[in-house]
């Protein structure tokens, strides 16, 4: 069985999220932040977002702004690779 690594959610007055576990940052703008982590995909969703801190080595990430919503989800992966290549043979 795999022993998946620890992770933990540290949301201070909805301004300030600390994360660890974090394996990769997939995506990010002002209004959402696509992270991988340990337990799979969690999409960080707010306004006026920005990364702050991160080191990947140690899986750690600070989010600075209005935070909204946390989600996780089971996709664990990156985006479809195939889906710009679909874009550009459209």
């Amino acid at each position: 069985m795999d022993e998946k690594i620890l992770q933990s959610l540290v949301l201070e007055n909805r301004g300030v999220l600390n994360v660890t576990g974090v394996e990769n940052v997939d995506s990010f703008n002002d209004e959402t932040v696509v992270l991988i982590t340990s337990n799979g995909r969690l999409d960080i969703k707010g306004e006026n977002l920005s990364i702050s801190k991160l080191n990947v080595e140690e899986g750690k990430l600070v989010v600075k702004g209005t935070i909204n919503s946390l989600v996780y989800s089971e996709h664990g992966g990156t985006r479809e690779k195939t889906s710009l290549m679909k874009k550009l043979f459209k």
